[in-house]
């Protein structure tokens, strides 16, 4: 855990410079990669800098309506730069709702576009993975294994590192997949989502953190299985259709 970085008399917050650097590099490697889905990069970054804007004002007035108290006694928490006073749910609502009226706007093809994207989503996921591991958030259950690391006062699982190999293992994946030009357009960003959930699915069961409902179920797995069942499911349908066109 590397929460901030000393620098001289700067001190800066090791998971926000990753998440900064996540952005940066994703959006530099989606750059390359646009012009191949007829997508100009400005284009491009006017459409991530749209969403990320509504995301991080969605995600801070999500979190007010949950804890308006704590807003009440202190005003100026409304601009805070802490992470954590951020929903995430509610932020990636608002960021999904301003992309499509953006694109809507430019007339860009939905799953064109979102092949376009899906360099910046994967890279961005290592960025998040590696932000958690400087924080100590998403961390592990116990273990006596003898990889755990020490966090919160006990021997735990290095969840946060699980997370970051298998984000880079799927850009390696994505490299390779996106060198098909025969696949449909949507598949490589179905893929993305696939093995996405795929990890979370199977990383999950090693967190400590986790959110129970139903009196142990894990709400992030509940998500995960729902999200591989609708990538798969597109994945196939946008084969049977490209078989059909064929016919």
């Amino acid at each position: 855990m590397f929460p901030i970085l000393q620098i001289g008399p700067l001190a800066l917050q090791t998971p926000g410079l990753m998440y900064l650097l996540g952005l940066w590099f994703g959006l530099s490697l989606a750059e390359k990669f646009a012009p191949k889905r007829g997508i100009s990069a400005e284009t491009l970054y006017n459409l991530v800098f749209t969403g990320l804007i509504a995301g991080i004002l969605g995600a801070r007035l999500g979190y007010v309506f949950q804890y308006p108290n704590a807003f009440l006694a202190s005003p100026l928490s409304l601009v805070s730069l802490n992470p954590g006073l951020l929903d995430p749910f509610s932020g990636f609502a608002a960021a999904l709702i301003a992309g499509l009226v953006y694109g809507a706007r430019k007339k860009l093809e939905v799953w064109n576009t979102l092949d376009a994207l899906t360099p910046f989503f994967a890279v961005f996921m290592i960025g998040v993975a590696l932000a958690n591991a400087a924080s100590g958030a998403a961390f592990g259950m116990e273990t006596s294994l003898p990889w755990g690391i020490e966090l919160w006062g006990a021997k735990r699982h290095p969840t946060q590192l699980y997370e970051l190999g298998g984000a880079i293992l799927i850009l390696l994946a994505l490299g390779h997949r996106s060198k098909d030009s025969s696949a449909p357009i949507g598949t490589l960003f179905l893929t993305f989502l696939a093995l996405t959930a795929g990890a979370r699915l199977f990383f999950e069961a090693f967190r400590g953190d986790s959110a129970l409902i139903l009196g142990g179920i894990r709400a992030a797995q509940v998500i995960s299985w729902l999200v591989l069942a609708g990538a798969l499911w597109g994945l196939l349908w946008k084969n049977n259709k490209m078989l059909s066109s064929d016919k």
